[in-house]
């Protein structure tokens, strides 16, 4: 079967970034240092008898996959992933096949698939103390176990991702799509369950003032969360796009922020006063009580912890390169920097549940409305146009793009 294969090697990557300098992003995708291509593979068979095997319906692309492609990614995270490795994370698709250990689920059924291989999918028992507490997504054991080493499908090399007509998961990873939740909506279940995950770890109160930094497909899902799970929260964005900016009022912004207005629209939203140092950026007493930050890199992390009140919490959603921090703010304010990263089990109407449930239920109540991201659709061997796409969202007019495999 054909699927879309990233590679990469050190002296690959070594060359990639150099030539980069001369001849752009052009070569990630063409020549001899280009990392993704399409492939031939075998069809996936089941690795165990508590797995099942699915046909892919839709996966979803991730700002993420282009972040790999472009090999913007730390090296601290290798360790943790094997290459060659066929991408994708966000699937829905119908199983086709199932082991005999398998409960629960049975050939036919739409799932959407939680792409995480933690110690279960791994064969390893006793669970790590993350998997125990229900945060599979933070294992311990990523490197560990019957599996080679990758946090999630996609970057793994003994599993295939998504951007494949079949895949196979093991069955704690499977979620069965309600009726009434359409497949383009459910393919929008693993980032939708990134943007409920982070509001769950950073949850604001009643009438609490929020900022969410970046409007792309995770800030509109967080702005939706958020207005979901507290409806009387006060919600800010900031965001440069006004295609982007058009989407956030639809789901519930308060109040979009010019990137230049920020401390003059801090200071009215949040009756915080100014003041401007001897250097440098002017720095709010007072601000919002909690900050999404969706693009993570050095001038958004700064500004967050500048714009974030006394006691406020910041949520490190977005995955940016090396950043240097001025770490007054957090002395000055006793801040709380969270990082963020994928979903597990949470307390939800005082019940214990993975958040790919609640995503899927707050979506068949149409109290997140994901289908409204997905724009574009593609062919698996139209990837290289579905790449300029996401290099060029405004222009294209596009927010979740999708290979289709109807």
């Amino acid at each position: 079967m054909k699927a879309l294969q990233f590679s990469v090697t050190v002296p690959k990557f070594i060359a990639a970034k150099g030539l980069k300098t001369f001849f752009g992003n052009s070569v990630f995708f063409g020549g001899p240092t280009k990392t993704i291509k399409i492939v031939d593979i075998p069809e996936p068979t089941l690795p165990s008898q508590d797995w099942v095997k699915i046909r892919t319906v839709y996966c979803g692309f991730c700002g993420s996959d282009l972040s790999l492609f472009l090999l913007k990614g730390s090296p601290t995270s290798s360790p943790f992933t094997s290459f060659p490795c066929i991408v994708g994370h966000e699937t829905v698709g119908e199983i086709v096949e199932t082991g005999d250990a398998v409960r629960g689920f049975k050939a036919g059924d739409l799932v959407a698939v939680n792409p995480i291989l933690g110690c279960e999918a791994r064969g390893i028992s006793p669970l790590c103390s993350s998997c125990k507490s229900g945060r599979s997504s933070n294992c311990e054991n990523f490197a560990e176990g019957k599996l080679p080493p990758g946090m999630f499908l996609g970057i793994n090399s003994g599993m295939n991702g998504g951007f494949a007509p079949f895949l196979v998961a093991h069955q704690s990873q499977l979620f069965m799509v309600p009726d009434g939740v359409s497949k383009e909506s459910a393919v929008m279940t693993e980032p939708v369950s990134v943007a409920l995950q982070a509001i769950f770890d950073n949850m604001p109160l009643k009438g609490e003032k929020i900022l969410v930094i970046g409007g792309g497909v995770i800030g509109n899902l967080i702005i939706q969360s958020a207005r979901a799970l507290v409806p009387d929260c006060h919600i800010s964005l900031i965001e440069p796009s006004s295609f982007a900016v058009d989407f956030a009022r639809r789901v519930g912004a308060d109040e979009i922020i010019a990137p230049d207005r920020v401390f003059a629209e801090t200071a009215r939203i949040t009756n915080a006063k100014v003041y401007k140092p001897m250097l440098g950026m002017e720095i709010p007493m007072g601000g919002f009580n909690r900050i999404y930050d969706n693009v993570g890199n050095a001038s958004t992390l700064n500004l967050s912890m500048r714009l974030l009140s006394a006691m406020g919490t910041l949520s490190v959603v977005g995955i940016g390169e090396d950043v240097k921090l001025d770490l007054t703010p957090l002395w000055l304010k006793l801040q709380t920097v969270k990082g963020v990263y994928a979903y597990g089990m949470v307390t939800y109407n005082g019940e214990n549940r993975h958040v790919f449930e609640i995503a899927l239920e707050l979506m068949k109540q149409e109290k997140i409305k994901a289908e409204m991201l997905v724009t574009h659709k593609f062919r698996l061997e139209d990837y290289r146009q579905m790449i300029k796409v996401n290099m060029s969202k405004g222009k294209h007019q596009a927010v979740k793009t999708v290979v289709s495999f109807n």
